[in-house]
């Protein structure tokens, strides 16, 4: 039978032994105290750590945890009062002025090393106690809720030695503050005896878990002394220093005052004290230092001192006001130098009235210097002058844009404003610039290569840019280009492509549509007459040589019309035979033809030798008058104005041309004056002579538009931009159908603005007479327009 078998009995637990039940505490507790005292001493060397190790946990082990923890504390405390009494107050700094810089310098630096000497002590015997006290820190601290014996030793120096109301905390912050001024003010210090305070300040907290004292205490002082610091001295720099100095000294304060946050205060700080020095050396001063006379930015402009414009920029775009100043300023620079610009051209050609017949012609090189008795002369040259200062004040500026502004392109705008501003101010700006392109698009410009004339072209465009009335310009442009095109003046026909090209560009096809159909009837023309050179080895015709341009009505200047003369039979019979010739080729049209723009070869023979006098076809058709004279037969004005036709002013400025220019009178004037008159008589001056074969006599007329002939510019201008405005509201209606009036007046202003800037009044005025003629209709809330179909 199974037996049952007995269970094992359990192993009994014995309880744990009580150690050292007869463990005298208090003698423990004196012992470890005594050497506590040793390791702060210093003469820790033969004590053993396993023993003091023991003390600690016995103490722990038998519930006195409180009495050892509190007892450190205190031993602690006593240890930094001893230290700071024989060590660090010794070292206070003499206070009152009584000691100068230097003194100050060498008590501050004792009394820092001192300061941190005692620190390096502390953290020295706290980390071996922190050892030997590891079980307490391990048991008792956390159970008790207190900061462990490290934390603690960091406590109690923050409240024994910089309390806020303790001595030592005082002079810490005043050999601190005395440092940083001594070395603002020029003077070397021992950085590292300053970092090594300010870090133990930012090792200590106030409370557990809240600002350094650095932060509570240092900081905030540092910052109000910086700020008094730089009050004083920008107002003494900006009153004493030239621009340029100023800015160096502000650039050099920048980066010390960077770099001493770094090296020895605190990487935080380094903000703070750049946005003092921003406020008080650059934001209060922007003004008097940009506006300085005779170092501000405009000398520095004119002196070309790229590195202190640059040290500008650079400064300035630091604060919120500074690039809005800089740009400000450089657009009323601007617009004041390009005032003095107009100024200049306004006192050279002032009067605005005809010039008298000119002393030269109008084919003489225009790069030679004008005399006082050269008014045309002069009045081109005042042209000439006024776009090359427009274009070299433009490159200066580009420079100091691009060189110190590091191209920046809100200045740039600020540029364009006063760019724009004083060329729409002169009334003249299109006409100038027009005229401008003119010279150098024309023969016999001389001292430029090609390249050289494409650039100054381009720059001139970038002018071209400003101006708000383009349609001007248009008009004038067309007059110079078909002077060129006619009289076979321009310097090449890839330049003058090229010039539309960048026209066309700018303001697009509409603005160079009819100046490329001018080119167009120059090439049409050219095939035409081989046509009809080829038709006239065919015919029995009078022996003139012939050529004619044919030119499209709507694609040349006004001025190119409704001019006319009595040609002399020969010519006549010469043009009525090239008139049938292209009527038969081109039914339905009609020609007119435009004496005022033509030019002719006349031989001559004169007592000396025969020439070649090439004149306008007016001046050829009153010299032909003289051929059937004998010599010394006179022709009056009155029978010279109703022989040939000629309109009255035509008439007279050819007659000078003949007449009044020295060493080309070809006429001669009686009475002689510079002047025509009524009165006068001709007659054929038989003993001119010539050291060139060929003479060239141009018409004296001003390259310039007189009051006059501006004005009537202004009305052709004016009528046009009536009739524009029109056709432009109504392709906007009927694009759109419907829209309130402001909505209408933008949409118009903005397609128009490559032509110019329309008024919004002239565009009400504009839509009130569409309303009339029904192309448009007023809605009920009379704020609206719809388009009537």
């Amino acid at each position: 039978m199974a037996s049952a078998r007995r269970p094992l009995p359990k192993p009994k637990i014995k309880a744990p032994r009580k150690h050292g039940t007869d463990v005298d505490l208090e003698s423990i507790w004196s012992k470890l105290s005594h050497n506590i005292k040793e390791i702060q001493n210093h003469q820790a060397a033969n004590l053993s750590f396993e023993e003091n190790y023991r003390f600690a946990y016995n103490m722990v082990l038998h519930r006195r945890g409180d009495k050892l923890y509190n007892g450190v504390l205190e031993l602690v405390t006593q240890h930094l009062e001893h230290l700071a009494t024989t060590q660090v107050v010794p070292t206070f700094p003499a206070t009152g002025a009584a000691a100068d810089l230097m003194q100050q310098n060498q008590q501050g630096e004792m009394f820092l090393k001192a300061l941190r000497a005692i620190w390096d002590d502390h953290v020295m015997s706290m980390e071996k106690l922190a050892q030997v006290l590891k079980y307490m820190d391990r048991v008792y601290t956390p159970e008790a809720q207190v900061p462990d014996i490290l934390k603690a030793g960091l406590i109690l120096f923050q409240k024994e030695i910089l309390n806020a109301q303790a001595p030592i905390h005082t002079h810490l912050k005043s050999a601190i503050l005395t440092q940083i001024r001594i070395e603002r003010e020029g003077q070397g210090i021992n950085r590292s005896a300053v970092k090594e305070c300010v870090d133990v300040c930012l090792k200590l907290s106030v409370d557990i878990g809240g600002d350094s004292v650095y932060k509570r205490d240092i900081e905030p002082l540092v910052l109000k002394e910086t700020e008094a610091f730089y009050t004083e001295e920008g107002s003494s720099l900006s009153a004493s220093s030239s621009a340029g100095d100023y800015l160096t000294k502000v650039e050099s304060r920048l980066s010390e005052e960077e770099t001493r946050a770094h090296h020895y205060l605190n990487s935080q700080t380094a903000d703070p004290l750049r946005q003092i020095l921003l406020q008080k050396l650059l934001t209060r001063h922007l003004i008097p230092v940009i506006n300085k006379p005779q170092s501000g930015l405009d000398f520095m402009i004119d002196s070309d001192k790229f590195d202190d414009m640059a040290r500008l920029y650079r400064l300035f775009v630091m604060v919120p006001e500074g690039r809005p100043c800089i740009k400000r300023y450089l657009k009323d620079s601007i617009a004041r130098r390009g005032r003095l610009i107009n100024q200049a051209s306004l006192g050279m050609d002032s009067n605005g009235q005809e010039e008298s017949p000119a002393d030269s012609a109008e084919g003489k090189d225009s790069s030679k210097k004008p005399t006082p008795q050269n008014p045309r002369a002069e009045r081109t040259a005042t042209a000439m002058k006024w776009v090359q200062d427009v274009l070299d004040l433009k490159q200066k500026f580009d420079d100091v844009w691009e060189r110190s502004m590091l191209s920046d392109r809100d200045i740039e705008s600020g540029l364009n404003e006063g760019f724009g501003t004083f060329i729409n101010m002169n009334d003249k700006a299109p006409e100038f610039i027009s005229l401008f392109i003119d010279e150098h698009l024309r023969k016999g410009l001389k001292g430029k290569t090609d390249a050289e004339i494409e650039l100054v072209l381009t720059k001139t465009i970038v002018v071209f840019r400003y101006l708000t009335e383009k349609d001007v310009f248009e008009r004038y442009y067309k007059g110079h280009l078909a002077k060129r095109l006619l009289q076979s003046k321009s310097v090449s026909d890839d330049a003058e492509r090229g010039m539309l090209a960048k026209l066309k560009v700018e303001s697009g096809f509409q603005f160079t549509q009819k100046l490329e159909g001018m080119f167009n009837d120059m090439r049409i023309s050219e095939d035409i007459m081989e046509q009809y050179r080829a038709h006239l080895s065919q015919a029995d015709v009078l022996p003139i040589d012939l050529s004619v341009t044919v030119m499209t009505a709507n694609s040349w200047p006004v001025a190119y019309s409704g001019t006319s003369c009595n040609f002399p039979q020969e010519l006549e019979t010469r043009c009525k035979h090239f008139e049938r010739f292209y009527l038969g080729k081109h039914s339905g049209r009609r020609l007119t033809w435009q004496p005022a723009h033509g030019h002719a070869d006349l031989s001559v023979q004169f007592n000396a030798r025969p020439l070649v006098l090439n004149v306008s076809t007016y001046a050829m058709v009153v010299l032909l008058l003289f051929e059937s004279l004998g010599e010394g037969e006179v022709l009056t004005y009155e029978e010279l104005r109703t022989t040939t036709g000629i309109a009255e002013p035509d008439l007279k400025r050819n007659l000078q041309s003949l007449a009044c220019v020295p060493k080309l009178k070809i006429l001669i004037k009686h009475p002689s004056s510079r002047e025509i008159k009524e009165s006068d008589t001709f007659s054929f001056n038989a003993d001119f002579t010539s050291k060139t074969t060929k003479v060239k006599i141009s018409t004296v007329a001003s390259r310039l538009e007189t009051g006059g002939e501006r004005k009537e510019t202004r009305e052709y201008v004016t009528e046009e931009r009536k009739l524009q405005a029109k056709a432009c509201i109504v392709r906007v209606m009927k694009d759109r159908k419907h829209l309130t009036h402001s909505e209408l007046v933008n949409e118009v202003t903005r397609q128009l603005a490559s032509r110019y800037c329309p008024d919004p009044h002239e565009l009400k005025k504009r839509i009130e007479e569409l309303i009339e003629a029904e192309y448009l209709e007023r809605c009920d809330d009379r704020k609206s327009y719809n388009y009537v179909a």
